[in-house]
C-alpha cells in the first residue's frame, strides 16, 4: 500500500516541488476474544498472513487447522480478531507495543526458542547449489513492486532449493515481511518448510532466525550481515545461515554442509 505526499526535491543547481510516493505504515492490533495479544506497525496488506506467521513464530500454531478464523473488526480500525481452534492456546500477551523494527519478540532467551520448536532442522537433508543461492536476491528484487515505487520497504522471499519463487512479501518491517511469507505458507499447508530457502533483504537478526526455525526452514539467506546471537541460535537449531549474499559471493556461517560448492578446477 502506498500514499502520496508533497516533497521539495533538491538536486545540484535545481529544485522542484512535486508529490512523492511513500510506503504506508499503520498500527495493527491483534486480539483473541477480549484479550489483546499484540500490536505492531506494519504496511497494510496480507494482514491475515502476517498474524498467522507471527503465531507460528510464537509457537502457538503449526498447521492451518489451528486457526478457526480471522476477521477485521468493523467497529475498530486496524484491529483483527483471531479465533483459534479448540484446544489451541494463544501465546502470552505482549506487555508492550512492538514496532516495525526488529526485536527479540516473544522469546526471552535462546533456550526458550529451542524449547518451542516443533521440527528438527538437523533432520532436513536439503542441499542447494551456491549458484542458486547467489541468484535469490535478484529474483526477490524482481517481485518487489512497492519498493520500485517507494524505495522504502523490506522484503522476504520463500524459494525452493532449485530457486523457484513460492512467495515474496514486502513490509516496512523485516520481521513483518517474514511473518507474511510464513503465514502464507502455513495457510497453503506447506509447513514445515522442508527443502525451502528463506531470502531476506537487509541483515539477519536473532528474531529472523527464530521465525525461520519455527517454520521449519532449513536455510536462511540475507543480503547483509547476521548478528552474533543469530549465528549462535542458527547453529544450535541446525539452520544454515548465509549472509552477504551479493555480487555472486556470500558467507556461510552455520551448517555449511547444505551449500553445494563446485570443486575448483
Amino acid at each position: 500500500m502506498t500514499t502520496r505526499r508533497p516533497v521539495l526535491r533538491l538536486r545540484p543547481g535545481r529544485s522542484a516541488q512535486r508529490p512523492d510516493t511513500l510506503a504506508v505504515e499503520e498500527p495493527l492490533l491483534v486480539r483473541v476474544g477480549d484479550q489483546i495479544l499484540t500490536s505492531t506497525m506494519r504496511t497494510p496488506g496480507h494482514d491475515f498472513d502476517l498474524i498467522a506467521g507471527w503465531l507460528v513464530a510464537e509457537g502457538a500454531i503449526g498447521d492451518r487447522t489451528d486457526v478457526a478464523g480471522m476477521k477485521e473488526c468493523v467497529d475498530e480500525q486496524n484491529t483483527i480478531e483471531v479465533t483459534l481452534a479448540h484446544g489451541v492456546e494463544p501465546p502470552r500477551a505482549r506487555a508492550f507495543e512492538t514496532t516495525s523494527a526488529c526485536g527479540v519478540c516473544g522469546a526471552d532467551r535462546v533456550v526458550d526458542v529451542r524449547a518451542s520448536l516443533r521440527w528438527r532442522l538437523a533432520d532436513d537433508l536439503t542441499r542447494i547449489d551456491v549458484g542458486v543461492l547467489a541468484t535469490l536476491p535478484d529474483r526477490m528484487r524482481g517481485e518487489q513492486r512497492v519498493f520500485d515505487r517507494t524505495g522504502g520497504l523490506h522484503a522476504a522471499g520463500l524459494f525452493t532449493a532449485t530457486g523457484s519463487a513460492v512467495t515474496v512479501r514486502e513490509d516496512v518491517g523485516r520481521h513483518n515481511a517474514v511473518d507474511k511469507v510464513i503465514g502464507s505458507a502455513l495457510m497453503a499447508g506447506l509447513l514445515p518448510l522442508t527443502g525451502h530457502v528463506l531470502q531476506v533483504s537487509g541483515r539477519a537478526s536473532f528474531e529472523l532466525v527464530q521465525k525461520a526455525a519455527a517454520a521449519g526452514v532449513p536455510v536462511l539467506a540475507a543480503v547483509s550481515a547476521p548478528s552474533s546471537l543469530a549465528v549462535d541460535l542458527a547453529d544450535e537449531c541446525g539452520l544454515t545461515l548465509v549472509g552477504f549474499v551479493r555480487g555472486g559471493g556470500m558467507n556461510v556461517y552455520t551448517h555449511s554442509e547444505r551449500v553445494r560448492v563446485a570443486p575448483c578446477p
